[in-house]
């Protein structure tokens, strides 16, 4: 059976992060994506230059009409934009306790435009985290949903997703791209215990959508039926495979965007 998976976030029109990444991730690992807007915005690969956030009943009505008729396996949340959103979101998936539910907290482009208004921080993290199965935080939106710095070195990482699991996710999956050297390890805390994941860092600059893919690919494992470990490492070999034949693309002139279909596409864009 092909599983449902929602993605509810803001969307990306030149298509490497947001909606448009997720939908890409869901069809690369095999199953039928869906998709309710937060919020539309304005950017390309060099940037965000506006935000338009969609009315926050509108939201809630995008997911009601979902699970009154599609069965829903499983669900990602990305951009929330503000609280009002965030308040509607939860209230909107509090019937649904018990599916898994991948919070990506979506803060910053990768051009540096805020993409959450700094008054939201706390109704994610008290409305939205303890619905969550898992939760993809790199280091800034950690120490963001915490309040406090941010971590420098693996031990940090380490206690702040403790911490993190603490305000009610099941599991929380903290990313370590920020830290230096050539390594990028990322920490999964859950019932399992701590598992880190290691992954040499690539150097590329098409690292836009990163986020979003990582956490829809989780998204569509734990909807198949896999334990968070084993959802996290099937989605960041894909990642890395897709991150890696970024240049196979040619879109955009800032930070352009993964290869989602590497495995499905030859260099001319058709299937083998």
């Amino acid at each position: 059976m092909i599983r449902n998976v929602l993605s509810i976030a803001g969307s990306d029109p030149s298509g490497g992060a947001g909606i448009q990444a997720d939908l890409k991730a869901f069809s690369a690992r095999g199953v039928y994506g869906m998709a309710a807007l937060t919020a539309l915005t304005a950017q390309n690969t060099q940037g965000v230059s506006a935000v338009h956030a969609v009315p926050p009943d509108f939201v809630a009505e995008q997911i009601r009409m979902i699970f009154a008729d599609v069965r829903v396996d499983a669900v990602k949340i990305g951009m929330i934009a503000n609280a009002g959103i965030a308040e509607a979101v939860a209230g909107a998936l509090e019937p649904h306790r018990g599916m898994p539910i991948v919070l990506d907290p979506v803060m910053v482009a990768k051009g540096g435009a805020s993409l959450l208004d700094p008054h939201a921080v706390a109704a994610l993290a008290t409305r939205l985290l303890p619905l969550a199965t898992l939760i993809t935080p790199n280091l800034p939106e950690a120490a963001a949903l915490l309040g406090e710095p941010e971590a420098n070195d693996r031990a940090t990482m380490e206690a702040q997703a403790l911490r993190l699991r603490a305000l009610g996710p099941s599991a929380v999956l903290v990313k370590g791209g920020h830290l230096g050297g050539m390594e990028s390890p990322d920490v999964l805390v859950s019932d399992a215990g701590t598992r880190w994941f290691e992954a040499p860092r690539i150097q590329t600059k098409n690292t836009h959508g990163t986020g979003c893919s990582l956490s829809s690919a989780i998204a569509a494992e734990l909807a198949k039926g896999s334990a968070p470990a084993e959802a996290v490492a099937v989605a960041k070999v894909w990642l890395a495979g897709a991150v890696a034949a970024a240049q196979e693309l040619s879109v955009g002139t800032g930070h352009g965007p993964i290869h989602h279909f590497h495995a499905l596409w030859n260099t001319e864009g058709n299937t083998p």
